[in-house]
């Protein structure tokens, strides 16, 4: 019965809100890593947001669409994916895109922003990272000294790259180097592409990596200006303007917390997940 109560209420919010005064513009949330994480659910691909994707650009007479983000980065395809989809959509419909930065947006975080027409942000937002990262542990003694012998048999001599129970090869590195340049090369031609002349590239380190405020970012054209969403849509669109938020569907985990709980696989594999995500975040200070 409160279960009902409470989608009832939900569904009189809903319709309370169309029924005000003041254009509405639809703004989609992209908060967290991108890519996929099967035991929690929560990571930003193109398959979890296709159709918050599809019904952000839904509104006919809607004037804009706006992304609301909060990512340290992740996967570069997804990033890819999700930031075609958008354009294909904006383009479509002919509808301007706005993007508004909240803690971050780096590397793959950024790569979504430039899906925009309009990049906007806190002063203290954080951006940036234009480059390519990859990382991991090595542990080429532990197993000698535990008195284990690793059998690992290939049809190549490459198919074991980078294997973490041996030392690094050169020709490893080098094949690394080159995978990493080809991704570099794609993300570089995106952000050019997308913000063409705002960038101030005369200072020769846009695209290595870094990360700047947003207030410092401005400077460069990785940001077009410092601004609040909610703010700016008024600003924009008239004093009666707001925002309708979409949010991203609910992770498994989440799902099985509302039906009574998950098993302990769940939970362990929520909280390794949880800890992978936690050390995304704190590259960036937060």
């Amino acid at each position: 019965m409160a279960g009902l109560m409470a989608t009832k209420l939900k569904f009189l919010d809903r319709l309370a809100f169309w029924r005000k005064k003041g254009t509405v513009v639809p703004a989609l949330r992209l908060s967290g890593v991108i890519g996929s994480m099967p035991l929690r659910g929560a990571g930003l691909t193109l398959s979890s947001l296709e159709r918050q994707i599809e019904a952000l650009f839904a509104p006919k007479d809607a004037p804009a669409a706006v992304l609301l983000l909060n990512s340290p980065g992740g996967s570069p395809v997804q990033s890819s994916l999700i930031a075609q989809r958008i354009r294909a959509l904006a383009e479509e419909k002919k509808r301007p895109v706005y993007a508004f930065v909240e803690d971050v947006a780096a590397s793959g975080g950024y790569w979504l922003a430039c899906a925009a027409d309009e990049i906007y942000a806190d002063p203290a937002s954080i951006v940036g990272s234009i480059g390519v990262v990859s990382a991991g542990f090595g542990f080429p003694n532990a197993l000698a000294r535990l008195g284990v012998e690793r059998r690992v048999h290939t049809t190549g001599d490459r198919k074991a790259l980078l294997d973490p129970f041996r030392p690094e090869r050169p020709e490893d590195l080098e094949l690394l180097r080159e995978i990493q340049g080809d991704i570099l090369g794609g993300f570089i031609a995106w952000v050019r592409g997308r913000r063409g002349a705002r960038l101030k590239e005369d200072a020769g380190e846009l695209f290595d990596g870094r990360i700047w405020t947003a207030e410092r970012a401005l400077g460069y054209g990785i940001v077009d200006g410092l601004a609040e969403p909610r703010a700016f849509v008024r600003e924009r669109f008239g004093k009666e303007a707001r925002l309708r938020v979409l949010e991203p569907r609910r992770g498994i985990l989440a799902r099985l917390l509302r039906r009574g709980g998950p098993d302990v696989a769940a939970v362990v594999g929520e909280v390794l997940a949880g800890l992978e995500e936690r050390a995304l975040w704190q590259r960036y200070g937060l």
